[in-house]
């Protein structure tokens, strides 16, 4: 199946101000961050693609908030966790957020929905990326992690 629910796992090394849309400047402290957004509309997974080219500087054009911490020449894509056909988007995000050692990022990625945040900060990148796949594991079933 090409649409369902998709994760980031997103390093940034260094701390950054970055311009956020409509959220305007946002503090990124350095560490992992963990981004969930759905793949269901025209063209499905294929964003998941979009987003590691605008990480990679293949691409230019912001069209959602993640797309300006991608936007960051320091920012890596480490990894990616898909879970097909599932629409758990708002599921994965909270029980990532609700993790006492993850702090969410107010407003990021939910505004068509009414979660405070899509997008959760992690000191440690290792402990958030295996908390994304029991995330996703629990609320859809089957998973796969990519990167």
């Amino acid at each position: 199946m090409s649409e369902g629910t998709y994760t980031l796992v997103v390093e940034l090394p260094e701390s950054a101000t970055i311009e956020v849309g409509a959220l305007d400047e946002c503090e990124f402290a350095a560490g992992a961050y963990a981004y969930t957004g759905s793949a269901l509309g025209p063209g499905g997974f294929a964003r998941v693609e979009r987003h590691r080219e605008l990480a990679a500087g293949e691409r230019d054009a912001r069209h959602w908030h993640i797309d300006y911490l991608l936007g960051h020449p320091d920012a890596v894509v480490a990894a990616v966790v898909r879970t097909a056909g599932a629409d758990v988007e708002c599921v994965v995000g909270r029980d990532l957020a609700e993790a006492r050692w993850t702090e969410r990022v107010a407003g990021f990625g939910a505004s068509d929905c009414d979660c405070a945040s899509h997008l959760v900060y992690a000191a440690d990148g290792e402990r958030l990326r295996a908390a994304v796949e029991r995330a996703h594991g629990t609320a859809g079933g089957a998973s796969d992690t990519d990167g």
